[in-house]
């Protein structure tokens, strides 16, 4: 097409989007969403009139799905791509405008997400038959380099701390005077506010006494897990303080966060999420089912997750509210092929067994080598001796409280097998522990020991991690452009939402097309 040739009739925007664009569909899903929580957020009456909500979402939203997330990028589509000018209907939005808006909607965009995922449900794409949780790690908007110890923060304060009362002390003997007489704004001093040099680093100084604490409180979590942290300190990042020093997926250590997404089975849509400043997200596996129902008014019947978060608080969690819970779980019981179980315990295992009772990391017999009876409650080792209960104490694990049953025997000395079960510390007779959560365990077990249950739970890796495949290629999101914890939460519900949005708009495409012939020979 020649650019110089004059045309009777300019073209339309209209004209210019095909009539199977996605981004037709896209639009049509957005009209039909309630906006009426967005719009309580405006003033109405300040400033120029404002932009609809429906505009401002829908292009970050659409942007997501293609892959556009920095605001400056969104701002060039908004100018240059004709599916963004179709979907704005000609409005350009400025950078800082999608910036502000990202951040402010935390409320109204969780509602966002409960309705799309209303509409999905209603057109039988969510079924909550079974759901799969997980989590995965997304860099933080923190160098892997600025990260400090305590030590070098201490350093880092009193040297700021020396500084800070060095220009005070200038300031107020008047040699900076000319200098410091108006703040960065061009406003002129007020005696109740610091300079804007000493603002900074007054603000700059709270920000290391923050990340000092927290450091310190690592330092002392190491401590009572019994890592030295003289030898090993913990690091703190300093841009971002939320985020976590852990693992990354490709190698490493970084400031990290680890978000969350429960996935339903039926269609692939995401049904709850979130984001933890935590290295495993287990503890939020049993607040994942508490939203869902909050969500979509009901529980998840099946509730699929890794071996990382089948902790026996996470299984009671998930019985105590009704939901199947499916995850790798052994039972600590002798299982079939295993000598130790027999019919009548207080028997011996026969000498020629010995070498097929199971040994665990330490070469030592494992706990499956002992069988525990409920009515007696005591536990008999392979010899068939009985280990009654000998103290109940509390320990803490991950936070939490836990009640230990300790049970020993005392027919250890001259056992025969007592070379392969003691430790060469022990010096009391072999231990067996017992918590709570043991009869929890055992009941998991027993289900996954199941045929129908092992089938189920081989389709866990399809559900949930395609989720985060999709969420990190597709739409970027490797790295966190936002910082401080609950912006990243935002960042993260603005992700998932659109993922939901591009997959409700494929999965209804689909099922018109299915029922348009049904239709056409309605009509005929």
């Amino acid at each position: 097409m020649n650019r110089q040739q004059m045309a009777l009739f300019a073209p339309t925007l209209e004209a210019m989007i095909r009539e199977d664009d996605p981004v037709r569909l896209f639009d049509e899903v957005l009209v039909g969403v309630d906006w009426s929580a967005w719009e309580a957020e405006y003033h109405g009456k300040l400033g120029q009139p404002p932009i609809h909500p429906r505009y401002v979402a829908g292009a970050i939203l659409y942007g997501l799905c293609r892959g556009i997330r920095s605001s400056r990028k969104l701002e060039e589509a908004c100018c240059y791509r004709l599916d963004f000018l179709w979907l704005l209907e000609g409005r350009q939005i400025d950078h800082s405008t999608f910036s502000k808006f990202r951040v402010k909607f935390q409320g109204p965009l969780k509602e966002l997400f409960r309705q799309v995922g209303r509409i999905a449900m209603t057109l039988g794409l969510i079924r909550l038959g079974e759901v799969a949780f997980d989590g995965t790690r997304v860099k933080a908007n923190n160098s892997r380099y600025a990260t400090r110890t305590a030590k070098s923060l201490e350093a880092k304060l009193a040297a700021l701390d020396e500084l800070f009362e060095q220009m005070m002390g200038e300031m107020e003997a008047g040699d900076a005077a000319s200098h410091l007489q108006q703040t960065g704004d061009g406003q002129a001093d007020s005696p109740t506010r610091l300079p804007g040099p000493l603002a900074e680093m007054q603000k700059r100084r709270e920000q290391i006494r923050e990340a000092l604490g927290q450091a310190k409180a690592a330092d002392e979590a190491r401590d009572k897990k019994g890592r030295d942290p003289e030898k090993n300190p913990a690091q703190v990042p300093t841009t971002d303080p939320d985020s976590r020093v852990m693992p990354n997926k490709e190698g490493g250590y970084a400031p990290n966060y680890t978000p969350t997404a429960t996935t339903d089975g039926h269609r692939g849509f995401i049904v709850d999420a979130d984001v933890l400043a935590e290295v495993n997200e287990g503890g939020g596996a049993a607040e994942s089912v508490e939203r869902i129902e909050a969500t979509f008014g009901e529980k998840p019947e099946k509730f699929l997750t890794d071996a990382g978060n089948n902790s026996g608080q996470i299984i009671e969690a998930m019985e105590s509210r009704g939901v199947e819970f499916y995850a790798p779980v052994e039972s600590s019981q002798p299982q079939e092929g295993n000598p130790a179980k027999r019919e009548d315990p207080s028997i011996p295992v026969p000498e020629s067994e010995w070498p097929k009772l199971p040994r665990n990391g330490h070469a030592q017999l494992d706990k499956s080598c002992f069988v525990y009876r409920k009515a007696e409650d005591q536990y008999y080792c392979p010899q068939g001796h009985p280990m009654p209960l000998e103290e109940i104490k509390s320990v803490l694990r991950s936070g939490v409280r836990v009640k230990l049953r300790l049970y020993r025997s005392r027919a250890c000395e001259g056992c025969p097998l007592a070379a392969t079960c003691l430790s060469p510390k022990s010096k009391h007779g072999r231990t067996i522990t017992r918590d709570q959560y043991e009869e929890a365990r055992q009941r998991t077990a027993a289900r996954m020991a199941e045929a129908p249950a092992r089938k189920l739970y081989r389709q866990r890796p399809r559900i949930a991690e395609t989720t985060f495949g999709i969420l990190k290629s597709v739409l970027g999101l490797r790295q966190f452009l936002l910082r401080g914890l609950a912006k990243v939460k935002t960042e993260w519900l603005w992700a998932v939402t659109a993922f939901n949005l591009a997959k409700l708009v494929r999965q209804i495409t689909r099922l018109r097309a299915e029922f348009a012939p049904l239709a056409a020979g309605e009509e005929g």
